[in-house]
């Protein structure tokens, strides 16, 4: 379902609407708290417009009246109130506040999976990777999707047959041609993708192991055999990328390295090749990263 996005239809109306609609759309916009729990003769007197006008006011905004009108603002402030009206920018200081934020922000995210995790799941969940013949790993939305290509990245330099998909429709059908020697991560910040929560459960069916990276209370931690919690808390800093990606990559990175502990020594010979690979694009600087 579609959701109405009442603020913008409000501020086109106050910029381009009729006479009545500018002085409804800019009382509304003013003070949506107000607006929210005034009566129908408070918004009419306050726009001097007669009360039917502010019914036909609410119905061409798509709401049943006056009181869903009022409903939906209620929720406007409920959900994205805070992107509305934000504290003010303080100058003083500038650069320092942001990299303390940022800084902050990712040493917090770290602790907070350091303080969770359950290593005995970890070292486990890198023993399937070990045992599987592939290893399919799905990512839906910004940070997810990110992980799951993270998540490739890391694990195909150990030798791990791996491939990532982001692309809901790739996931199911991906999902359709697994068996019981594949391994299946699922990652999702909020546990309530769809197309993730459907490729789980298909490639299940046909025998697939199915770990998620997830909210532990979600629909699809349900879903798998096994879940290592992700959780991305509230920020209250809105001009801020949100922290969550450090805790993510700090679970993915322990994932990485506990399984190249368990293969052992033959990885270090698919690091060599991508090494020597690497030398002629002038990037044989034994300090450096490997394909980073």
């Amino acid at each position: 379902m579609t959701t109405t996005d009442i603020i913008n239809r409000l501020r086109i109306w106050a910029a381009d609407g009729s006479n009545a609609e500018k002085r409804l759309a800019e009382i509304v916009l003013s003070d949506i708290e107000y607006a929210s729990k005034a009566s129908i003769a408070d918004l009419a007197l306050r726009a001097g417009v007669s009360e039917p006008t502010v019914t036909r006011f609410c119905r061409a905004l798509g709401c049943d009246g006056i009181r869903d009108f009022k409903f939906k603002l209620a929720q406007v402030l409920a959900i994205g109130g805070v992107y509305l009206f934000p504290e003010p920018l303080v100058r003083d200081e500038r650069d320092a506040r942001i990299v303390g934020a940022i800084a902050d922000g990712a040493a917090n995210a770290m602790q907070r999976v350091r303080d969770a995790i359950d290593m005995k799941t970890v070292n486990e969940v890198a023993q399937h990777v070990v045992d599987a013949g592939q290893v399919y790993v799905f990512g839906s939305g910004g940070v997810s999707s990110m992980g799951a290509v993270e998540m490739q990245n890391r694990l195909f330099r150990l030798g791990v047959p791996i491939v990532a998909h982001t692309d809901g429709q790739m996931q199911r059908m991906t999902a359709a041609v697994c068996d019981k020697r594949s391994l299946v991560f699922a990652i999702s910040a909020s546990g309530q993708a769809a197309s993730i929560i459907e490729s789980v459960r298909v490639a299940r069916q046909y025998g697939a192991r199915t770990i998620t990276i997830t909210h532990p209370e979600s629909v699809l931690a349900k879903e798998a055999e096994a879940c290592l919690p992700f959780v991305i808390p509230a920020d209250t800093q809105l001009y801020k990328p949100t922290s969550g990606r450090y805790a993510l990559l700090f679970l993915i990175d322990l994932i990485a390295m506990t399984t190249a502990e368990l293969i052992g020594p033959s990885v270090l010979e698919s690091l060599r090749r991508i090494r020597v690979s690497l030398s002629s694009l002038n990037t044989n600087d034994p300090g450096r990263p490997i394909g980073d």
